[in-house]
């Protein structure tokens, strides 16, 4: 008996009730909180960095799916290798041989990754920091890992332990035993490293949350006191590895950083099939599978998968040939080049940082008496307010997709596909201008929605 399913059908039959099928049977929180800021669109299709609706309208992405999306959506090399591998019937996962693909996809990565020498692959961003913890732990024989405050690691229990954010934290205690420093704070590493329990430091290069770089020479300092006492250094590379920041991680701006750990993900996936990766060193993997009865003691069941190798190695192939990373240097130069221009017109417009194509806006208290009226009243309500009110209308009037870099905070991340270009930098900074002149103007529908997020931000105490 053949079995006959036509996804095809299923979509033109109930595809528009999306929101309805969200709030009943997943979180029903998403579809409120989209339907709540106007962000309730129906995307039809996606190519490249757009987004298209049923009437043909493009959409300009400056968030990536949170920098999934490294090649954009449905780049012909990716899609064209997914369709290869299904179609070469693999015996894939079989768990009792080895398969090409997987130390394919690690030879390429590793090509990339000089000083690192073998690879675990899992499913995406957190496995990849689990995977971390739990070798530097094994190798090292310490119990405690250290991490920076504000940073983002992941949601399971492990990585939440490492996460530097509360409202993340906050209902899931008790978490693993670990502690946060100050980023760029030596001393009060040096502090923790004396109690003589620490296993490692996993840092971000570049924290996600408000866009913050870790100082000039801190990676380095912290590799050298951390190695002095027998720990490790993990660079969490999820979100800022794969020429996110210009180079391919984020710690290679530095010279003379090793970290002993990289963890991998999102724009490795290629936008298509989920894929982590966490990289060591040789003797790191060699305590944690020192002997054949410990073949299994770090796995994933769906890991090294072939769909998921056959994106890796096709987005690695795309990003070598295009010359993506010196493509994104370029347009991120000039994109927050012209950003930071804006500074001196706009007297909300308090800060532009990031690397590349990781920029962060952040806005701060005007100086003239009427905004900062403004200002205070949306600041009491609920910090992170004027930040939103600035995204909303970049989608609502002018079809382009930011979000803010993290709640309360008054700062807009832009992470877009690495593949943009000059005419979207152009687009992006001529509606951020319009935005920026309707706040000042003082009124408006702006403001109006500002009223709105403020009963919102209230009736939610």
């Amino acid at each position: 008996m053949t079995t006959e399913f036509d996804l095809g059908a299923l979509l033109a039959e109930r595809g528009a009730e999306r929101y309805e099928l969200h709030a009943k049977h997943l979180n029903p929180q998403l579809p409120r909180m989209l339907h709540t800021i106007g962000f309730d669109k129906v995307y039809e299709r996606a190519e490249g960095a757009h987004f298209f609706d049923a009437d043909g309208n493009d959409y300009l992405d400056m968030l990536a799916g949170f920098g999934v999306m490294g090649l954009g959506r449905h780049h012909p090399v990716v899609r064209k290798a997914l369709h290869d591998v299904l179609d070469l019937d693999l015996a894939d996962l079989t768990r009792f041989d080895c398969q090409p693909l997987p130390g394919l996809l690690a030879e390429r990565l590793l090509a990339h990754s000089p000083h690192l020498d073998r690879v675990f692959f899992g499913n995406s961003g957190t496995e990849a920091v689990e995977t971390a913890l739990k070798f530097a732990r094994y190798a090292t024989g310490k119990p405690r890992v250290l991490y920076c405050d504000h940073a983002f690691h992941g949601l399971t229990t492990g990585s939440l332990s490492v996460n530097g954010e509360d409202g993340f934290r906050d209902g899931f205690a008790p978490l693993l035993p670990d502690t946060a420093v100050p980023l760029g704070d030596l001393d009060a590493l040096a502090r923790e490293l004396r109690k003589g329990d620490v296993a490692a430091l996993i840092v971000e290069p570049i924290q996600g949350k408000g866009v913050h770089e870790a100082p000039p020479g801190y990676l380095r300092a912290a590799q050298e006191l951390l190695h002095k006492h027998k720990a490790l250094l993990i660079a969490d590379e999820v979100q800022t590895g794969l020429g996110r920041t210009g180079d391919f991680y984020a710690y290679q701006h530095e010279d003379g950083v090793e970290p002993d750990l990289v963890c991998v993900a999102k724009a490795l996936s290629g936008g298509y099939v989920p894929v982590g990766a966490t990289l060591g060193k040789e003797w790191i993997f060699k305590k944690v599978y020192s002997s054949m009865d410990r073949v299994l003691v770090h796995s994933a069941s769906f890991g090294s998968n072939a769909q998921a190798m056959a994106c890796g190695l096709a987005v690695l192939s795309v990003m070598e040939n295009e010359q993506i990373v010196a493509g994104v240097r370029r347009t991120g130069e000039l994109l927050k080049s012209r950003l930071t221009a804006l500074i001196d017109k706009y007297e909300l417009l308090a800060d532009v940082r990031g690397r590349g194509l990781m920029i962060g806006i952040e806005f701060g208290k005007p100086s003239s008496l009427k905004l900062r009226g403004r200002w205070t009243m949306l600041q009491t309500a609920r910090k992170g307010l004027f930040a939103q009110m600035v995204v909303v209308p970049l989608l609502q009037k002018h079809r382009i997709l930011t979000q803010v870099s993290g709640d309360h905070l008054e700062v807009i991340k832009l992470i877009p596909p690495l593949v943009v270009d000059e005419a979207d930098v152009d687009r992006f900074v001529a509606a951020f201008t319009a935005v920026m002149d309707d706040a000042h103007s003082g009124g408006g529908l702006m403001w109006d929605f500002g009223k709105t997020l403020i009963k919102q931000a209230v009736a939610n105490r």
